[in-house]
């Protein structure tokens, strides 16, 4: 294990965010005027002087040693001081205490969405979109970014991008180099974003608006600058706009640059993942619906149908939109949006959660062994877009959603033990686990009622869920770290 070489490679993420903060406080200076500048400088001075310092110290370590374990350690440990670096100005401008900012800021990055925060419309602008850029950079990914920028990390480099990419690796490499697959990611992120800002816009936002919550929905991250989020604009047309950008947010972004290339929307249906995300939207929906209407949650049909889509798919994609008081509806309701959640988005997208191609392969697993057990002696094969799917890639399939079950229990159970009672404590865990964001129960609000210990637990959770436990966990073991 070669730490330093690791520990040289975090000198860049420090000098990332701390040359965002010091945009945002010229922002503030310049543009907004909310007198935010001091903190935000104040934040950037601290990540300089850091980068610096790491940079000095490790200046002369070789590069030329960075394999998959050099990349596991880089890409949890990005995740961790840049969430605890981009705490500083949300613990400066509003005087939460360091375990409170460092948990909306680690939320922020991995998409999270869940908050500490109240009084959001009242706060200054600058500090606003500070906190909805943050969803942006972590959403495609702070490690991407930087293998995109830095030609020297060529070396390893698929290593760090498979360490960081939600989801299996399917054939998602767009291109032979992978700093320039990294930016083919990261400009079809871009037009997306400016796409959704744009309808935004014509949808009603005020461009403020439509920027900033662009930046959380293209990213399946959730923040709004109100505590109301997409509520507070009281329009079916705009929660239509997140509807349709929430799910492409939550769709392979290499599949979107081959449908781009090809001119061609067929291949969204003939993807087996996408196909089977869209139809479990539908069917989640469509029950959701009949549950509204026999109870008579909405005035019409069309607002159950509108509210109901927009909720699953803002808890199947991850991104945890709220637009309707949840405890109003069928007790139910939880329980299907708890299960959208775990289900999650696509491979190689913002979203969180298991991933399609997990559930896909999983369910066909079982059904192959129900059906060798009636045949002994057939030859059957799993298959996934009609390829055959290897027995290792199988195994982590199966290690995968074993540990997710297994790790979901557990933080419940020690969540628990912090005072929570047994459906809260599942629902925060459920929503920081899956990257998803509201909760249920004493965290339906905010996750102001969570103790210091329990927020640092969710922390960790959510650092486990956006970099899907096995990069995180694999660090735990005494044997990694041997040479």
């Amino acid at each position: 294990m070669n730490i330093h070489a690791t520990l040289r490679l975090l000198a860049w993420p420090f000098l990332w965010i701390g040359t965002i903060q010091l945009v945002f406080a010229v922002l503030s200076m310049l543009v907004f005027r909310d007198k935010t500048f001091t903190q935000f400088l104040d934040g950037s001075l601290i990540c300089f002087s850091l980068s610096l310092l790491v940079y000095l110290r490790y200046r002369k370590v070789s590069m030329a040693r960075l394999y998959y374990r050099e990349a596991l350690a880089f890409a949890t440990m990005t995740w961790f001081f840049m969430g605890v670096l981009g705490a500083l100005p949300i613990m400066f401008i509003t005087g939460v205490s360091f375990t409170d900012s460092v948990f909306e800021s680690v939320s922020a990055m991995t998409t999270t969405g869940a908050t500490i925060l109240t009084g959001l419309d009242h706060m200054p602008k600058s500090f606003l979109l500070y906190r909805q850029f943050l969803q942006w950079m972590g959403g495609l990914g702070i490690v991407i970014f930087v293998v995109a920028i830095l030609p020297m990390l060529n070396v390893g480099g698929m290593r760090l991008l498979k360490a960081e990419t939600p989801g299996p690796i399917k054939d998602d490499k767009i291109a032979p180099r992978v700093a320039k697959t990294s930016r083919y990611l990261w400009l079809v992120y871009l037009c997306l974003t400016l796409a959704c800002a744009l309808s935004y816009w014509l949808a009603g936002m005020s461009a403020f608006d439509a920027i900033a919550h662009s930046f959380s929905t293209v990213s399946t991250g959730g923040f709004s600058p109100y505590d109301a989020s997409m509520g507070h604009f009281n329009s079916h047309t705009i929660l239509g706009v997140a509807d349709v950008f929430m799910a492409l947010g939550a769709i392979s972004f290499a599949l979107h640059h081959k449908n781009f290339t090809v001119r061609s929307l067929k291949g969204y249906w003939q993807d087996e993942e996408t196909r089977y995300f869209i139809l479990a939207i539908l069917t989640i929906s469509a029950i959701l619906t009949a549950m509204a209407v026999v109870n008579h949650t909405h005035p019409s049909f069309w607002v159950s149908v509108s509210q109901a889509v927009f909720h699953v798919i803002s808890f199947m994609t991850s991104t945890g939109f709220g637009a309707d008081d949840l405890s109003a509806w069928p007790a139910a309701t939880a329980g299907f949006l708890i299960i959208a959640s775990y289900l999650g988005g696509c491979a190689g997208s913002t979203a969180g959660g298991n991933k399609f191609i997990r559930n896909i392969i999983t369910f066909r697993a079982i059904k192959h062994h129900m059906l060798q057990a009636i045949h002994p002696s057939a030859v059957i094969h799993v298959r996934y877009q009609h390829k055959v799917v290897r027995t290792p890639v199988l195994a982590a399939v199966t290690s995968f959603i074993l540990l997710v079950g297994i790790c979901s229990m557990m933080l419940t159970v020690l969540l628990m033990m912090t005072g929570l009672d047994f459906f809260s404590a599942f629902s925060a865990v459920s929503a920081c686990i899956n990257v998803l964001g509201p909760g249920f129960g004493e965290v339906s609000s905010n996750f102001i009622p969570v103790t210091d210990s329990g927020t640092w637990l969710l922390t960790f959770a959510m650092i486990l869920g956006r970099l899907e436990y096995f990069t995180v966990l694999t660090l735990l073991l005494p044997k990694f770290w041997r040479d």
